[in-house]
């Protein structure tokens, strides 16, 4: 039933400062942009990794009704390569710590941080992914 990640939203208050810090962050601009109905822009995307996974940006004004404005629930967890040094630059970048550095086992380590604009953002080294790659 589930086939892959397709697309993950995160909601920010700023979406402009948002976009700015996930360009930062990330070295490239989203690819794609939705217009906010004579506002600014109300949704970026960008893609992202081996997989060209998507990252979503939305204007918290179009958020469900109820949902959480703090960080918490699910936790998604990006592969890097190095999960101390991604770690390192995230929290330079100004994240706050969420889940510390952890080695959950051989060839899987953890962490993740709160993004200035209240989502959880997970790095990890994850061995089963650097073995999917390689079939």
């Amino acid at each position: 039933m589930l086939r892959g990640l397709a697309t993950v939203n995160f909601w920010a208050d700023d979406l402009e400062a948002a976009k700015n810090w996930y360009v930062g962050l990330l070295g490239v601009e989203p690819y794609f942009e939705r217009p906010g109905g004579g506002q600014p822009a109300a949704y970026y995307e960008f893609r992202l990794g081996d997989h060209q996974a998507e990252l979503g940006l939305v204007d918290r004004r179009y958020a469900p009704s109820g949902a959480a404005a703090t960080a918490g629930g699910a936790i998604i967890h990006w592969h890097v390569d190095d999960v101390s040094a991604a770690l390192d630059r995230l929290l330079a970048l100004g994240a706050t710590p969420h889940t510390p550095l952890t080695e959950y086992g051989p060839g899987f380590v953890a962490a993740s941080v709160v993004d200035p604009f209240g989502n959880v953002l997970g790095v990890m080294y994850n061995q089963h992914y650097l073995d999917m790659l390689g079939r």
